[in-house]
């Protein structure tokens, strides 16, 4: 029998952990980038966060600047903020499976030792499922990105990269 679905190693000093607040007050790439690429906006009219996606691509696909911009909530901003640091250097195909790892992540579904591993400072974001209100929170920013990402190949004729 597998052992009871806990979140192991996470500071539960609350929601608002060290490294969460960090990002919080200290947003990491929060500027607009010019002529982006990639870009999208969503709202989450229940609570009124909103955040915006904008993204470069190099030569070979990678992301080369990212801009990242959220209103709302510390939960909304701190994972708009860390994802935006993790998607530096990445290709459209990366970015999505990261997206696809976070996710899972916030809804329980890694395999338990799997936890939070390669996920950097968004492993603090777990601690967002104790209170399944705000998981919607931390997961705005991926949505967005995710839209953004389809909106580009859509755009570009292009699938997986």
């Amino acid at each position: 029998m597998p052992p009871p679905r806990t979140i192991p190693d996470v500071p539960l000093e609350g929601l608002y952990g060290a490294v969460i607040l960090d990002h919080y007050r200290n947003p990491r790439n929060r500027h607009s980038v010019p002529d982006p690429d990639m870009e999208a906006q969503d709202f989450n009219p229940f609570c009124g966060d909103q955040v915006e996606v904008q993204a470069k691509l190099d030569s070979h696909g990678r992301v080369s600047e990212v801009g990242s911009h959220a209103q709302g909530c510390s939960i909304i901003q701190a994972s708009a903020s860390m994802m935006a640091e993790a998607m530096a250097g990445k290709s459209l195909d990366q970015l999505e499976e990261l997206a696809n790892r976070f996710r899972r992540m916030m809804q329980g579904q890694l395999p338990w030792d799997e936890e939070g591993t390669d996920l950097g400072d968004l492993a603090a974001l777990q601690v967002v499922r104790l209170y399944p209100v705000r998981i919607k929170c931390a997961l705005l920013p991926w949505t967005t990105l995710e839209d953004a990402i389809n909106r580009w190949r859509s755009r570009n004729g292009a699938g997986q990269g």
